[in-house]
């Protein structure tokens, strides 16, 4: 029931109206064009879900409200899988948002299912453009950071800093973001010289 409420609270209530013509089937006897256009509303309605609860998670996130950020990621989970099939790069953004909050309430199991989840997905398409691959590795490397394995950390902070910058530039707020990370894991190794380098880049 708890569970129940805080779900209510913090993204149903949002989304129950535009779910209701979703979850509605389209009528018997339509035509190829009429057909066409509803699977089109269909897709725009789901994308505007998509976008509201992703964008819920991202904010309970970013006040630290890990735990209320869970259930918005799920729903954005489920939305894009219903939109876009379980294999499709775009559902990416919605595993590493629900990795991320999961990390942040303790709970590692399932935020690395869903690491494994979006890593499996990059590896299976070819044409994944590299800011989603750089968004994947940024995350890789923080969730190794919360398990203490600093050189993996580092790792996979250097390849987002690589695709990053081959993607927005040397001197993007993208790339700054994982130059800072990456100075985080080394000012936790006491490599001070290091990590102030990397700060002053940022």
């Amino acid at each position: 029931v708890d569970h129940q409420k805080a779900d209510w609270v913090i993204i149903h209530k949002q989304i129950c109206q535009p779910l209701i013509p979703i979850r509605t089937s389209l009528p018997c006897g339509l035509s190829a064009k009429e057909r066409k256009h509803g699977m089109d509303q269909l897709l725009e309605r789901q994308e505007h879900i998509i976008a509201l609860a992703l964008a819920a998670a991202r904010r309970f996130v970013g006040d630290g409200e890990h735990r209320k950020a869970v259930p918005a990621a799920l729903c954005a989970l489920r939305c894009s899988r219903d939109a876009y099939g379980p294999g499709s790069v775009r559902l990416v953004p919605a595993y590493l948002l629900l990795a991320e909050a999961s990390t942040g309430a303790g709970d590692r199991p399932r935020a690395s299912t869903c690491l494994s989840q979006a890593q499996w997905v990059v590896l299976r398409s070819p044409g994944c453009p590299a800011a989603v691959q750089a968004e994947l590795h940024r995350s890789l490397g923080l969730f190794c950071v919360a398990e203490g394995n600093l050189e993996q950390a580092l790792y996979h902070l250097a390849n987002n800093i690589y695709l990053t910058s081959s993607t927005f530039g040397l001197k993007s707020l993208e790339t700054s973001g994982g130059y800072f990370h990456m100075a985080n894991v080394f000012f936790r190794q006491n490599k001070m010289d290091i990590a102030n380098s990397l700060y002053a880049e940022v």
